[in-house]
């Protein structure tokens, strides 16, 4: 994911005032109508007809209606927000909008009028004629949402934000979502709890958004279904549409080097919260609700595989970092935690064309970020089978470990020609502490954590095992990760 301009700096050189017939719409702002013929994409001034007050009726044929609503005054950059269906159905978020400074646009969209290159000429007439920013951010309800995400995946480096409520979709909009996540648009989507197309549109877009690396925030109104769209109070759709257009993006690190891909990461842990406003309780969840770290992935020269770096709002002092081999889940409560301390979180370089890491790959890594002011004793963390790479890793390197952490561990690896189990000695001599959290009916228990156990205590090692009662292999991550946290931030502090 490439990190994007503030919307706010792509706006034109110059705001050119809307003119033609003009009317009041809620609260007394400016409304300026125009019509579009299709055949020629030519925009007119158009008087709205008498009975039509705040909304809008379909256009004739050949022809598609265009609104503009203008602030009392404009915000810096002119902001915009784009309705994608449904004109002045649960206005309030846009209302809200224009109080502070937002212009509102909208064109002419129903089960028949879709997206098209109608939309690229009102998006140009609307940019290159008046001013507008060039990155809108988008309101969409029901198909609303839909025809916002066709639009959005198709000019992914022309959106600032999309706000959906329960939105329906489409399997090419499905496709092209990584788009939308390579630049770093984020979503919010309000849904219900019973909505028909909360399993079929909403929550296939939240997975593969995630999926993508991109940021994605859920609102779920318990009890709710299809209707009534919105929230009676719009303050968190508003905040967080204004607070996306005037996002500044953080400084990638120097220390990046070869091709480079930026995504977020982000917990999502749901968050049951009374909304008094709302009449029910909402589930909230997703990069609004949590933490939203940076997510780096890089390459250097001569090291095959990629190397993943996760970092922290505020490193703490002596940059410490933990050095793993596999995939950072949303679930790993132990990395998070560790995040909210400071600490980098690293995934070692693992190749596609061996069947596990290259220890050569993963000193090399180990000394680029040493040379660049990581800690030059890491964490070693891992789960299942990795952690077999954590442990072969501190073998070859004892003196450069502060601690190994382990769920469920099984002690194999392919950066060890001999059996790790047998080479505890060296690990033990080094005063590595070590820590296993485990499942007291995962199979490996006893072969493993049993074992490394009773050895390291026999040569004086120092080993620490939590039991999970009555769970197995999965789930990995301990259910309180406290005692973790205090393990290895207090093995720091003591080295």
């Amino acid at each position: 994911m490439m990190l994007g301009t503030p919307a706010l700096l792509l706006a034109a050189e110059a705001y050119g005032p809307f003119e033609g017939e003009k009317s009041a719409w809620h609260d007394g702002f400016d409304r300026y109508d125009y019509v579009m013929d299709e055949a020629t994409l030519a925009i007119r001034p158009f008087k709205a007809p008498e009975g039509e007050r705040f909304g809008v009726r379909d256009p004739e044929k050949g022809q598609r209606r265009c609104l503009v609503i203008v602030p009392k005054q404009a915000a810096p950059g002119n902001p915009w927000s784009w309705r994608g269906c449904y004109w002045d159905h649960q206005p309030q978020t846009e209302v809200e909008l224009l109080r502070r400074g937002f212009h509102i646009a909208y064109i002419s969209a129903n089960a028949t009028l879709r997206p098209g290159r109608e939309w690229d000429a009102w998006y140009a007439f609307l940019t290159e004629q008046h001013g507008l920013s060039r990155k809108p951010a988008f309101i969409g309800m029901s198909r609303g949402g839909e025809y916002s995400y066709t639009w959005a995946t198709a000019h992914p480096q022309q959106v600032s934000c999309i706000y959906a409520d329960n939105p329906g979709g489409n399997r090419e909009m499905l496709t092209r979502l990584g788009d939308l996540a390579t630049n770093d648009v984020p979503l919010l989507h309000v849904v219900g709890s019973i909505d028909p197309l909360l399993g079929r549109f909403s929550s296939t877009i939240e997975n593969i958004y995630q999926q993508y690396g991109g940021r994605i925030s859920v609102m779920m109104k318990d009890g709710a279904a299809h209707h009534p769209h919105s929230l009676h109070d719009p303050t968190p759709i508003a905040d967080f549409i204004e607070q996306s257009v005037r996002a500044t993006p953080s400084a990638a690190p120097d220390y990046l080097a070869g091709r480079i891909t930026h995504t977020s990461f982000y917990s999502t842990e749901n968050y049951y919260r009374d909304f008094p406003k709302e009449g029910t309780d909402i589930t909230c969840r997703g990069a609004i609700f949590s933490a939203c770290y940076d997510r780096y992935s890089f390459e250097l020269a001569g090291v095959e595989g990629a190397i993943t770096v996760t970092i922290p709002k505020m490193p703490a002092p002596g940059k410490p970092w933990v050095f793993r081999s596999e995939f950072v889940g949303r679930d790993a409560v132990v990395d998070l935690a560790l995040l909210a301390r400071g600490f980098h979180i690293v995934t070692g370089p693992v190749s596609y064309n061996m069947d596990g890491p290259s220890l050569a790959h993963w000193n090399a890594a180990y000394q680029y970020l040493v040379a660049h002011g990581f800690s030059p004793k890491p964490v070693l963390e891992g789960a299942g089978r990795a952690a077999g790479d954590a442990y072969a890793w501190s073998v070859e390197n004892p003196d450069k470990v502060s601690c190994i952490y382990a769920e469920n561990p099984v002690l194999r690896s392919f950066m060890s020609k001999t059996p790790l189990i047998d080479r505890l000695n060296v690990l033990a001599g080094a005063k590595v502490p070590l820590l296993h959290v485990c499942g007291s009916l995962d199979p490996a228990f006893t072969t493993q954590t049993g074992e490394v156990k009773r050895r390291y205590e026999g040569i004086g090692g120092s080993i620490r095992v939590i039991v999970q009662e009555g769970q197995g292999h999965y789930p990995l991550a301990p259910r309180d990760p406290n005692p973790v946290v205090d393990f290895i931030t207090g093995t720091i502090a003591s080295k």
